[in-house]
């Protein structure tokens, strides 16, 4: 029976995508990846060229090459695996790798989607603008322990824009920003600069806590010496954009003056993190990357954006505007005790209608972080119950008394989550790479071991930074992490398991003896997986006299570079064996223009309505301002036999829960991020399994859960269709397509800047549902 479970589709890889002749670089089975490639990680060459993919591969393989002291064989095989997609560095690293700009190391953190900082000084506000500006995501942590270490707020801020944006000749400018003090007079003149830029911010905040002033500060900001809207960003890449950078600094103040003669709370800590994040982002179309922990204990943060949405007597919405930045981040509430099953369900019903209230189990983390002083099942078991009790940190002196202290604290402050919540650490750095299951043959072992190889080395390769800022320096040198994740596991399963797997799924994958079977096959090949990377980096680091990372595996998102093959995202279920998929362009932009000739069709986004809210549906009206590109998918297995009769779109919480916890305890050692959509009438049901996970150990940490509804709500990023209408919607692409050339076409177009430098830290598609339920 075994045997018959592990045959895959095809005898020897040929369902497996075939590659399109004309735009060879992806393959023809991933129809959104010409769009998502040139909006997203191809770099402008000229005013009318862009990089190919073949460029951006050898840019950014021969930066990882320098910088990781590769042998001629290991860059073969990282050569080999990104040409053919069988393997990809981090987002980050496709967009700035390779580049002078990356060379220097006060912008080596650009090349790291994830990061977190405890917030402990006003430097970590700064250190957190800064890595948002370079497009890290930025998690935090905002417990009181960390927030009650900021000084109290004495002095009230009054905040005055003296000179406007771009006022200033751009051959008189100044990059740094420079403050002048005459008694409680405080001119603070914003150089020209993304450190210009978060001296300003920072200087501000310290503003409020300077003991020198003895009364009201009066503050005057100079904006004269920043670029206006539409210069280009050197070295980066894109363009200026400080719109809404004239009113952080009153923002800030408003905030900061709240609290005069006290400590910031939590929330307020956060309220300041996401006005620098707001700024940062003005005009961009997603959210912004980031991640907030609040103690479960702390009831202002875990209802901080309860009511944020208001409604009036004539239905029409409105946002709280003292608390709107608040979505620039998610929120997750840090649970140093196993929740009862009561706080369960409040917090799985909480998620269900706000997206946000999840539940993060500390001591699960902290364990996973700690494991190589925590060798054994029996090992980790014993710490748990200690931490349980409270006495976590006597139980790690007790068996290692000659820890310093200030490891033992570091190691145990390792929950730190990234945006995506995949990564664990503290004051950290991760790199990240990832595996597209879905281009490789299930019954090829060795193609398998080769890229995970070749992602292991990808991320290896990073541990050679240096970083200047002692927090991110020491938890480089104590606790060096990496992340090799995957994307497309559904549909390599599918390959590998066919359709019974999937009916297997359809049932709410049982504990039957087939079901039995196929997770002792799932975990074959988790397992192996695993084994591979953690060989890997640790004989990369051996060699290069690296300290061993404790854990090197995890499940990121996955959701815009899964695009490039047409993945399933990360471990999830695609949406439909056949949908259209709808991607956000500015309104004109050349690579969107590219898809119209392409064949592709647009229509305006939901941000876009009349003077009735109604929807436009001209995308060049002149009212309307962003794009929404549709293209229609149909998932490179949807015509096996049988494949129809399931709607993938009904599988069970239950069952994508089961699966997130067989990849978790099977693959991953940091987290896996998950998003797990559920419907109101299962909430119970998934609460009761969240704290069943928890109170008998089996990996829970945390996962964010996303309402499901049936009534369908338009233009969203996912639209399920069938297989008549995908193939009607298809036709009709070829009907209008007027070149089979797209980046002939996009040389056309082209001429103008970048708006977005590179993917954003986080590429998760819950950010993309983050505002459907009160925009529709």
């Amino acid at each position: 029976m075994v045997q018959d479970i592990a045959r895959p589709i095809g005898s020897s890889g040929s369902d497996l995508p075939e590659f399109d002749s004309k735009n060879s670089q992806f393959p023809a089975s991933a129809p959104a990846a010409n769009p998502v490639f040139y909006r997203t990680y191809s770099r402008k060459l000229s005013e009318t060229r862009r990089e190919s993919w073949a460029q951006v591969s050898q840019r950014t393989i021969q930066g990882l090459a320098d910088l990781g002291n590769f042998t001629p064989e290991e860059q073969e095989l990282i050569e080999q695996m990104q040409r053919s997609l069988h393997c990809l560095p981090s987002g980050r690293w496709l967009w700035v790798g390779g580049t002078n700009w990356i060379a220097k190391p006060e912008n080596f953190s650009g090349s790291y989607n994830c990061t977190s900082t405890n917030l402990i000084d006003w430097r970590a506000f700064g250190l957190m603008m800064d890595l948002a500006m370079m497009g890290s995501g930025t998690g935090a942590i905002l417990e009181p322990k960390y927030t009650d270490r900021l000084p109290a707020i004495r002095n009230r801020l009054n905040v005055t824009v003296t000179r406007e944006i771009g006022e200033v000749a751009d051959f008189l400018r100044e990059e740094a920003t420079e403050l002048e003090i005459n008694g409680n007079q405080v001119t603070i003149q914003v150089g020209d600069s993304r450190q210009g830029w978060v001296k300003s911010y920072q200087s501000l905040l310290e503003l409020s806590t300077d003991e020198r002033f003895t009364g009201d500060v009066e503050v005057s900001i100079d904006l004269g010496h920043v670029r206006p809207a539409g210069e280009r960003l050197k070295g980066f890449g894109g363009v200026a954009n400080p719109i809404k950078l004239p009113e952080l600094y009153a923002r800030c103040a408003k905030v900061l003056n709240r609290a005069l003669g006290r400590k910031l709370s939590p929330i307020e800590c956060c309220l300041l993190i996401d006005e620098a994040a707001a700024c940062v982002v003005a005009g961009n179309i997603r959210r912004s990357a980031g991640m907030r922990q609040g103690s479960s204990e702390d009831a202002e943060f875990a209802g901080a954006k309860d009511n944020l949405w208001q409604q009036d007597e004539q239905g029409n919405w409105r946002i709280d505007p003292d608390r709107d930045v608040l979505r620039m981040a998610n929120h997750t509430r840090v649970y140093h005790h196993k929740p009862t099953l009561e706080e369960c369900v409040e917090a799985v019903r909480k998620q269900f209608y706000s997206g946000e209230g999840a539940i993060q189990y500390a001591p699960e983390a902290i364990a996973r972080s700690n494991a190589d002083i925590l060798t054994t099942p029996e090992l980790k078991s014993e710490f748990l119950r200690a931490y349980e009790a409270g006495n976590g940190q006597q139980w790690i002196q007790a068996k290692h008394p000659n820890m310093p202290l200030k490891e033992l604290e570091h190691r145990l402050g390792r929950y730190g989550l990234n945006p995506c919540g995949e990564i664990l650490g503290e004051d950290f750095h991760c790199n990240l790479s990832e595996v597209h299951l879905n281009q490789i043959d299930p019954l090829d072992y060795e193609a398998q071991e080769q890229a995970f190889t070749a992602g292991a080395l990808s991320v290896a390769a990073l541990l050679n930074h240096r970083f200047a800022e002692p927090r991110y320096q020491y938890s480089r040198e104590v606790d060096p992490i990496v992340g090799v994740s995957f994307t497309g596991l559904f549909d390599f399963f599918v390959n590998a398991f066919g359709t019974e797997w999937l009916r297997w799924w359809e049932a709410g994958r049982p504990d039957t003896l087939t079901g039995m079977q196929f997770k002792e096959r799932e975990k074959e090949y988790l397992s192996r997986w695993k084994e591979i990377v953690h060989r890997v980096v640790g004989e990369y680091c051996d060699r290069q006299g690296i300290r061993r990372p404790n854990r090197c595996t995890t499940v990121q998102p996955a959701g815009t570079k899964s695009l490039l093959t047409g993945a399933s995202s990360g471990w999830h279920p695609p949406k439909a064996q056949r949908f259209i998929r709808r991607i956000t362009f500015r309104k004109n932009d050349p690579v969107a223009l590219a898809c119209l000739d392409y064949g592709y069709s647009i229509v305006p986004s939901q941000s876009d309505k009349d003077e009735n809210g109604n929807l436009l549906n001209d995308p060049f009206d002149p009212r309307c301002t962003e794009w929404l590109v549709e293209i229609p998918v149909e998932v490179p297995w949807a015509n096996i036999p049988g494949a129809d009769q399931i709607e993938i779109e009904k599988f069970s919480a239950l069952a994508q829960m089961d699966f997130y916890l067989q990849v978790q305890k099977y693959y991953t050692a940091h987290n896996t991020s998950a998003t797990i959509e559920l419907r109101e009438d299962e909430v119970e049901g998934l609460a009761h399994r969240i704290h069943q996970a928890i109170e008998n150990d089996e990996g829970y940490i945390s996962a964010a859960l996303l309402a499901r509804f049936d009534a369908p709500f338009p233009r969203l990023p996912f639209e399920k269709i069938d297989q008549a209408t995908y193939q009607k919607l298809q036709a009709e692409v070829l009907e209008r397509r007027s070149t089979d050339d797209f980046y002939a076409a996009l040389v056309r177009h082209d001429g103008g800047d970048l708006i977005e430098a590179g993917p954003a830290g986080c590429d998760s598609d819950k950010c993309l549902f983050s505002e459907t339920k009160k925009e529709s």
